[in-house]
């Protein structure tokens, strides 16, 4: 394959913008690598993972209903309480190269293995409290990820440590407009939060600023190249700091759904939720080796940061608005004696990520823009139950999930590609008000191949081979 260079001459930016862009592109926005879709997560119920989310809002007796299709808990008779926690093992590792903008390889292994587990929870009320009327409350985890490469790996300076989490409060309402339809509505709060590490490639920032001082005219060519050399000796490749992004802020939505009972047999269901639009506000920290220091006090170079604005590489605050999907969602059940069948399809605007905007509260950094031009995912599920007697539940699912990323602009925070997902479940009723449930997927995930530039130009080229296992649990108590 070809590997697309960044030109040199577009990494010599001033010495603050270059190395805030290098940590808060990524940063500020974690978006731009994440998990489930993206970085989606479908986990918010163990008895519908066991279909792999088939019959998510249709099949009934599960109370995640609240957030997945408020209009279908008036299935829901009676108060219930349902707690879920999902552990999420997910492991990626990568093969390829990387060289700088000069075309200088990298030093450095390949990251390890750069996954991790983490539990995912969920917690449900709902009541009926009239005749036609149902509320609810949830909390979920509707977004999120994390992973963390070899502080020293090859691609540091596109990634290093990424996590990235949105946590929802929602609040439902229903009303049942006849005996066999029904709509619902639901306000979401929602707080987005993100911590990212990268390593800044001191050398190339160094180079670049030299470059951009000669094409500007502010240094002759000679002095130029002659600064160059100084910049090779004193900040030789390798000689790397960190940037650390911390950010978070609290956004609000909605979300409206229909629920229609076709026969006595068959259900059907449609939902919306709305994207939540953030601002995302935070603080950038850098780490400055000895050798760094020592080339800032240069007066040559200290010239030349004063006529770019100011001294870089020092605590600062930032904002980068960024926006969570709006989703739809079709779902669809169909209840025998013995079995139950059901099939979703959930579609996710992800069109709505197309540039990454960063504003800098320190002067020296101007707004940087980076371009992702995601793609609109779909999430397919086929599953159902076998009821073995009236305790007993067994369940199977498979599903298709749809990457939004795309190889020209994935980068290694989380390298996503499309999913298959192959589930098993059980639910044991052990009285007339206390169900338990648990689940176990396996995901499948297709080659993640990338080739993406950081901010000073360091190309990373290769591929990810990723994968996912689930297991979740949960309790539902009906009073």
């Amino acid at each position: 394959m070809q590997m697309s260079f960044r030109p040199f001459s577009r990494t010599g930016r001033p010495l603050a913008l270059a190395a805030l862009s290098l940590a808060i592109l990524g940063s500020f926005a974690a978006p731009q690598s994440a998990q489930a879709s993206a970085f989606q997560l479908h986990e918010n119920s163990a008895a519908a993972m066991g279909r792999a989310y088939a019959g998510s809002a249709t099949a009934g007796g599960d109370v995640s209903v609240v957030v997945n299709n408020p209009a279908a808990m008036t299935e829901l008779q009676g108060t219930y309480l349902q707690a879920d926690v999902t552990a999420i093992n997910f492991g990626t590792t990568f093969s390829g190269t990387a060289h700088d903008a000069l075309g200088r390889p990298i030093s450095g292994g390949n990251g390890g293995d750069a996954g991790t587990t983490m539990p995912v929870p969920a917690l449900f009320f709902a009541t009926q409290f009239a005749d036609k009327w149902h509320f609810g409350a949830g909390f979920t985890v509707p977004f999120g990820f994390q992973t963390e490469y070899d502080s020293n790996w090859k691609g540091r300076y596109n990634a290093i440590k990424s996590k990235f989490e949105s946590l929802d409060g929602t609040l439902s309402l229903s009303y049942d407009v006849t005996d066999t339809f029904s709509l619902g509505v639901s306000g979401i709060a929602q707080k987005t939060s993100a911590e990212l590490t990268s390593a800044i490639n001191y050398n190339a920032v160094g180079l670049g600023l030299v470059q951009q001082a000669v094409g500007a005219g502010a240094i002759p060519p000679a002095a130029g190249a002659q600064l160059a050399g100084q910049v090779n000796t004193i900040v030789p490749p390798g000689s790397d700091g960190l940037a650390r992004i911390k950010g978070d802020d609290w956004a609000y939505g909605w979300q409206v759904g229909a629920f229609w009972k076709l026969s006595p047999k068959d259900k059907f269901a449609l939902s919306y939720r709305s994207k939540i639009a953030h601002t995302l506000e935070g603080t950038a920290n850098f780490t400055v080796p000895a050798n760094v220091q020592a080339l800032l006090s240069n007066p040559t170079v200290a010239a030349l940061l004063a006529g770019a604005g100011g001294v870089p590489f020092t605590h600062t605050d930032g904002t980068a608005p960024f926006t969570t999907p709006a989703v739809a969602t079709a779902s669809y059940w169909h209840q025998e004696e013995k079995f139950g069948l059901g099939i979703d399809a959930a579609w996710t605007k992800w069109d709505v990520f197309k540039n990454l905007n960063v504003y800098y509260a320190n002067p020296a950094q101007p707004t940087t823009t980076e371009a992702f031009n995601w793609k609109n995912s779909w999430y397919v599920s086929i599953g159902g139950d076998y009821y073995v007697n009236d305790k007993l539940t067994l369940r199977g699912g498979l599903a298709l999930d749809t990457t939004p990323t795309q190889t020209s602009t994935r980068d290694p925070r989380v390298p996503d590609g499309t999913r298959q997902l192959v589930s098993f479940g059980v639910g044991y009723k052990a009285s007339e008000h206390f169900v338990i449930n648990a689940s176990y997927a396996h995901i499948f995930v297709n080659s993640a191949r990338m080739n993406v530039a950081s901010s000073t130009g360091d190309v990373i080229t290769g591929s990810s081979d990723d994968y996912g296992n689930l297991l979740s649990l949960s309790a539902q108590y009906k009073f």
